[in-house]
């Protein structure tokens, strides 16, 4: 048994649909579960929907959503040769809960609608996908994921219930390999155990395939991406980016948390715990040997790892009475920020103060800066950089710096961070 995952790269164009195809077919004899994320730019499509929805801008939610409704048609059209096929009658169905959806009034949090608009993409892509493959000759069964992964009501950012959905992929997915080598899933999204749609976190595919990988007991995870395999930069930022062909579940953390677009931070764990590899390769050329993520890597081969996360807040938190900001308030500073589900991105405190950088968030900021007005004064800038560099090298530093004013730096051994204006 083996888990790949197709993210929205390889689904934005038709010639890459069949490429995907082309990949399935060259495991003939693999049982494969293969999660897939929406197609291209979808998601961000649907989060204007909610966005404009919540704001009550209905008529252009719908017009919105009838785009989207109409590229995935044509797109199924493409790909299956007419529009009597019966995937047209379940994508209909799909955009009609949307739209019942889009009749309510938003009574409750944006982060519910989101959660049940957003969570479309998936569904869309992989009905798509999965009569595509049928038609094709690779036979394989649609699994709606939400009948599976059970979780709790946190919208955006759902926690799953981990012996509830042991308990259904036991039931439900593995008896489905009875019947056939392939079964396709949405990566991302999940359901309460009222029914209701939820998100797992933004780039969440990631980590429903390491759900699944864990849970099915799998070989190896695999996360098929339109770059050759883990770089130490982002090349899109940063010319002459390296290759990195192996790497320890740690340093990908590592990555993860100081804001590295690579795995989502949720990933590694499960596969961690069961010792299961996770490969990522490049579904524009399966053949080439891509990056393995696994215990004993060896970490001192690794170039300087560059991270930059860009729209960032730094915000510095002063007492008005000069009192020692001490563990108690530092306590009382962090419930604050756990209650809005702030993430901070790096902290510091000195005697009287407390800095912290944060993404730009403006609703959270707002209710941020009320929460701590009350016994504080603020400060704080916008429009920063936060850079990260692990494995450092003398001179590279103030080379990406250049030009720019450091408000904030922290040093260890390893790694070193900038806030930058």
């Amino acid at each position: 048994m083996k888990v790949f995952k197709f993210g929205g790269a390889s689904l934005e164009s038709i010639e890459r649909i069949h490429k995907v195809g082309a990949i399935v077919q060259s495991f003939p004899e693999e049982k494969l579960l293969i999660v897939i994320s929406a197609m291209g730019k979808t998601t961000n499509e649907l989060e204007k929907v909610a966005q404009n929805f919540y704001l009550r801008k209905r008529e252009i939610a719908a017009q919105l959503l009838y785009n989207i409704e109409q590229q995935h048609i044509d797109v199924a059209a493409a790909l299956l040769g007419n529009r009597d096929h019966v995937i047209f009658q379940q994508l209909q169905q799909f955009f009609t809960e949307a739209e019942w959806t889009l009749g309510e009034k938003p009574l409750r949090s944006f982060d519910y609608y989101y959660d049940q608009l957003v969570s479309l993409g998936e569904l869309l892509s992989t009905a798509i996908v999965s009569a595509f493959f049928n038609q094709t000759g690779i036979q394989n069964t649609w699994l709606d994921v939400r009948d599976v992964f059970r979780t709790d009501d946190n919208f955006r950012d759902a926690n799953i219930d981990w012996a509830v959905t042991q308990r259904s992929i036991t039931e439900k997915v593995l008896p489905l390999f009875n019947d056939t080598n392939i079964v396709i899933a949405q990566g991302f999204i999940g359901s309460t155990d009222q029914n209701e749609s939820v998100t797992l976190g933004r780039e969440g595919s990631d980590y429903s395939a390491a759900v699944f990988a864990n849970m099915l007991d799998a070989e190896s995870q695999t996360i098929w991406k339109d770059v050759e395999g883990l770089k130490n930069a982002d090349p899109k930022l940063f010319p002459n980016t390296i290759n990195i062909p192996e790497i320890s579940y740690s340093e990908v953390i590592e990555m993860a948390y100081y804001g590295a677009q690579v795995i989502h931070p949720k990933t590694i764990k499960p596969l961690q715990n069961k010792q299961i590899p996770l490969l990522v390769k490049c579904f524009l050329n399966k053949d080439l040997p891509g990056t393995v993520i696994r215990e004993d890597a060896d970490h001192t081969q690794l170039p300087p790892i560059i991270v930059l996360k860009q729209n960032q807040v730094l915000i510095t938190v002063t007492s008005r009475d000069y009192a020692f900001i001490t563990e108690d308030k530092i306590s009382d500073i962090y419930e604050i920020f756990h209650g809005l589900k702030i993430k901070i991105n790096l902290m510091q405190n000195a005697a009287i103060s407390f800095s912290c950088c944060i993404d730009n968030n403006p609703e959270k900021i707002e209710q941020l800066i009320k929460a701590l007005h009350q016994d504080f004064k603020l400060a704080y800038n916008e429009g920063l950089q936060l850079l990260t560099v692990r494995y450092y090298q003398n001179g590279l530093l103030d080379e990406l710096s250049n030009g720019r004013t450091v408000l904030l730096e922290q040093r260890s051994a390893v790694t070193i961070q900038r806030i930058l204006k």
